[in-house]
């Protein structure tokens, strides 16, 4: 904006300001004179402004005002009552919540699927597609009321959030994803840490494998189910791999491949370990005289998994082998007594982590730690080799 020549513009402003109220006081009345003043006083300011540009605007004394300093107008109750939470009310429809559902249910594994629809049909049932502050609330206080589990709990209310978060971006509303604050999880002191008290000892697992034969005996189940559920047994126990994540994924040509190297090393894929970590697993020879009888058969394609492991879970659950420190034994003990009798053997820790992919996720393992198979072998068989179930 030109400042050049501002200050004679305004030198020659104040000479006219000077003649113009001389000749107002020389007027005869005291009326005319003040029509005159104010009339001279428009005369100013247009001149004022048309010399100045926008940089400058004249207003009489009395009109100054700071607006710096002036103070907003306080907003009325009904107002504030209408931007309140409390107050506001959306709306959802069910074929979005179903959209998101379906969304959400893509990549996970068949186990996690179940919780989600379980989710989505309890966010429906209570909200019925309205989002306020009273139906959010509710779907906090019947998930608290209906789980034990904090983990239940915590699927619950974070699915409620990630839907909130969704119907944000799709509907370009912000105010959706304010009403997470009524989906927090209720702050509780925290118990101090404690030491597993299920405890699975060689004990519980000869009781299993006395178990399988006993029902053979009773003609439960046939005689290659029973060598099926012995091998299952054998193999989690040695080997402490996880049954719903690696065990029931085996396949017969994987264990065809193993039984043909030499030492006998189980090579498990990424998508068959839960962190998806490839790494290979050693087979005891106890595990390698269970499983070699498995491999044969019509029906024993490469494809084919190895072992029966829904079945047995079913079994075991049913049939509840006492176990000495614990309630009733379930296919989640056998690594779990892997992991237990590995310090009882003082089993190496970087072997044992490896094989049970437990603690793996450092700097060392992503970077610098790749044991060869044959070293797998050698370091897990040092520990291993004298512990027997017969």
């Amino acid at each position: 904006m030109p400042y050049r020549g501002l200050g004679k513009r305004l030198s020659a402003i104040e000479s006219q300001i000077a003649d113009l109220r001389s000749l107002i006081f020389q007027c005869g009345s005291e009326s005319d004179a003040e029509n005159r003043k104010s009339k001279a006083e428009g005369e100013i300011r247009t001149r004022v402004v048309a010399s100045t540009g926008p940089i400058f605007e004249y207003k009489p004394q009395n009109e100054l005002t700071c607006a710096s300093t002036e103070e907003p107008k306080p907003k009325t109750p009904d107002q504030r009552h209408h931007q309140s939470l409390i107050s506001l009310e959306l709306d959802y429809g069910e074929e979005e919540l179903t959209d998101y559902t379906a969304f959400r249910c893509i990549g996970v594994t068949a186990a996690t699927i179940p919780w989600i629809n379980k989710c989505s049909e309890t966010y429906w049932k209570v909200t019925k597609g309205v989002i306020n502050k009273a139906r959010t609330e509710a779907f906090r206080e019947y998930v608290l009321s209906k789980y034990t589990g904090i983990y239940s709990k915590r699927k619950m209310l974070s699915f409620a959030k990630a839907f909130l978060r969704y119907l944000t971006k799709m509907r370009l509303d912000t105010r959706y994803k304010e009403f997470d604050l009524f989906l927090e999880m209720p702050k509780t002191v925290k118990e101090s840490k404690r030491i597993t008290e299920r405890i699975v000892t060689i004990e519980d697992i000869k009781n299993v494998l006395s178990a399988i034969d006993e029902d053979n005996k009773n003609a439960e189940f046939t005689a290659r189910q029973r060598q099926n559920y012995k091998a299952l047994v054998l193999f989690g126990a040695y080997t402490g791999q996880r049954p719903y994540a690696t065990i029931r994924k085996l396949t017969v040509g994987q264990f065809r491949a193993a039984l043909q190297r030499d030492p006998p090393v189980l090579d498990v894929l990424p998508h068959q370990d839960k962190i998806r970590m490839g790494h290979y697993v050693p087979l005891h020879p106890c595990v390698v005289k269970a499983a070699t009888p498995l491999l044969e058969g019509r029906n024993r394609k490469d494809d084919t998994r190895i072992f029966a492991h829904e079945y047995f879970d079913k079994w075991a659950r049913r049939r509840k082998i006492p176990l000495l420190h614990g309630e009733h034994f379930v296919c989640g003990d056998l690594r779990k007594f892997a992991e237990q009798h590995g310090d009882i053997i003082q089993w190496d820790q970087s072997n044992k982590n490896y094989i049970l992919t437990h603690g793996v996720s450092g700097v060392d393992w992503r970077f610098y730690k790749h044991p060869l198979p044959e070293n797998v072998y050698d370091v897990y068989l040092h520990y291993w080799k004298d512990v027997e179930f017969s």
